[in-house]
């Protein structure tokens, strides 16, 4: 690897000079990528940003956790009309809808389990998301691109890190990304979660080309279910992941408000992503539903 060659002096020489570059070079030393990152936004000097780019609609990933020592991190990618002024805020000012919130409200789930010394959660808005329900989001060329930086950011995460694994939780727009990603992700990725999905981009869970696990569900209320699951002319994603016949493992979600209730704390669907990153049933037996067959975290069964 290119920075094992360098000296202290000469990495901190290099970062300082070109933090656009290091800040978002997957593989590069986790400290230079934070360290490069708060150069350019001073105001957040108190958070661990792992990818930072203010053209276009922007680019950014936040870590919760020491992922120094995280040996299970999860990725969520966020989907349609999120864009780097509203991470934190989300769409609208609903806050909700929000990365930074999302994530925040998994890894508080997390922690509460007892499993959290281990685990990091990254709110990854690595690619460039479709605007509200426009043609990008029908079409998949958006999709496509995001994969490809999602597995190479996958790619960074396990460099050296043989010990690690891997989950992928995409809402909306961000399973199709997921979907996408999926045949050509790390070994290491030992679960894939779509909630809120209007498709991963193929017809059935086979067709994913992994190995890893793969959870699904779409609340009662939430509009995406009256998404048609087809894929023709370059339009539509495939069947919704949440039909029982593209045979992913259900989550519960039937207490979600609408489609961007998944990651409110008093959801049950929270409840079981935080189960399925830590391999603890109390925390779906706590909100009243049983998730039948969670594998230890880390095995890829």
């Amino acid at each position: 690897m290119f920075f094992a060659h360098l000296t202290p002096a000469e990495a901190a020489g290099l970062t300082g000079r070109y933090p656009e570059i290091v800040g978002n070079l997957d593989g590069a030393p986790l400290s230079l990528r934070f360290a490069a990152n708060r150069a350019r936004r001073p105001s957040d000097a108190g958070r661990q940003t792992l990818v930072y780019d203010d053209r276009g609609d922007g680019r950014i990933a936040e870590v919760l956790g020491d992922l120094e020592t995280a040996t299970r991190v999860v990725i969520l990618v966020p989907g349609s009309d999120n864009e780097l002024p509203e991470f934190d805020t989300g769409h609208g000012g609903v806050q909700r809808r929000a990365p930074a919130w999302q994530a925040g409200q998994l890894f508080d789930a997390v922690r509460a389990t007892g499993a959290g010394s281990h685990v990091a959660v990254i709110a990854w808005l690595g690619y460039d998301a479709p605007e509200g329900l426009d043609l990008h989001a029908v079409r998949e060329d958006r999709a496509i691109a995001g994969a490809e930086s999602l597995r190479r950011f996958v790619d960074g995460l396990v460099l050296d890190r043989p010990d690690r694994s891997i989950v992928v939780i995409g809402h909306s727009y961000g399973s199709t990304v997921a979907g996408l990603a999926a045949t050509h992700l790390s070994g290491q990725v030992t679960d894939l979660i779509a909630v809120g999905s209007p498709g991963m981009g193929v017809s059935s869970r086979s067709d994913l080309g992994t190995t890893a696990q793969v959870w699904a569900c779409a609340a009662p209320g939430d509009w995406i279910r009256r998404v048609p699951g087809v894929r023709l002319l370059g339009l539509g994603h495939g069947r919704l992941p949440s039909d029982p016949e593209f045979g992913a493992r259900p989550l519960p979600c039937g207490d979600v408000d609408g489609h961007d209730g998944y990651f409110d704390p008093r959801a049950s669907a929270l409840a079981a992503m935080t189960a399925v990153v830590t391999g603890n049933r109390a925390a779906d037996k706590a909100a009243g539903h049983q998730l039948l067959s969670v594998p230890p975290a880390g095995d890829p069964r």
